[in-house]
């Protein structure tokens, strides 16, 4: 359960990390905020936790320096990268210091969220309740597990990408999905080529849904999709 699930957040913005603190608490997680890099490695040092949020501008310590840090005491501990920058070359270095994420300010706790719950799934096997597997679509049946799309007793199977994005779409039906949170979740990464990439699943997809027009994906444009029935 996610009340068993401790995060330790590095960030030395007050404010914001008493948002960020309550938001993840009003989820279910444990989570214990500290103020600086020297802080947040003694607390890491003192005690077992599921995933590390650190701010990469702090005091004392750097979150790329306490992300190695963390890396000599746990190998496998999900890292994510929480900053307003949003140069390549910095998420070079922070995939470089062991990080398994990176969130660039500012964001939804919508995205935050989901993106916490992906990488706790992907790493750990953790942290989200159990969610529903088999969606109804309008006139379809989608069994994300299998990657199958059925109506009127036909059925297609899904390549693993073209699943992952319509079991993301389907469990925000009627909800903006972000593209960086589709790109991050389904490929691994966000760029430009993973962007285009996407573009052409989602006509696939289109295509796939186009017997019933009660059932669309929409593109919001420079935010991301929706899936609308």
């Amino acid at each position: 359960m996610k009340k068993d699930i401790a995060i330790l957040l590095a960030e030395d913005d007050p404010g914001l990390g008493f948002v960020i603190q309550d938001t993840l608490r009003e989820n279910g997680y444990t989570v214990h905020l500290c103020r600086d890099g020297h802080e947040a490695l003694k607390q890491f040092s003192d005690r077992s936790y599921d995933i590390c949020v650190l701010d990469v501008m702090m005091p004392k310590k750097d979150g790329f320096e306490l992300a190695r840090d963390i890396r000599k005491i746990n190998t496998d501990v999900p890292i994510v990268f929480l900053t307003a920058k949003s140069m390549t070359t910095d998420k070079v270095e922070g995939f470089k210091s062991g990080a398994d994420d990176y969130i660039t300010k500012p964001f939804s706790n919508e995205e935050f969220l989901l993106r916490i719950e992906a990488i706790l799934r992907r790493t750990t096997g953790m942290g989200s309740e159990p969610v529903p597997s088999v969606f109804e679509i309008g006139m379809y049946r989608f069994d994300a597990d299998n990657f199958e799309l059925t109506a009127d007793g036909q059925s297609r199977t899904l390549t693993r990408k073209e699943a992952g994005i319509l079991k993301l779409l389907s469990e925000r039906r009627n909800k903006v999905v972000e593209r960086e949170l589709i790109t991050t979740i389904v490929w691994g990464e966000d760029s430009y080529f993973v962007g285009r990439s996407l573009d052409v699943f989602i006509t696939k997809l289109r295509k796939y849904l186009g017997d019933d027009d009660a059932v669309n994906i929409a593109n919001v444009h420079g935010v991301g999709f929706k899936l609308e029935c």
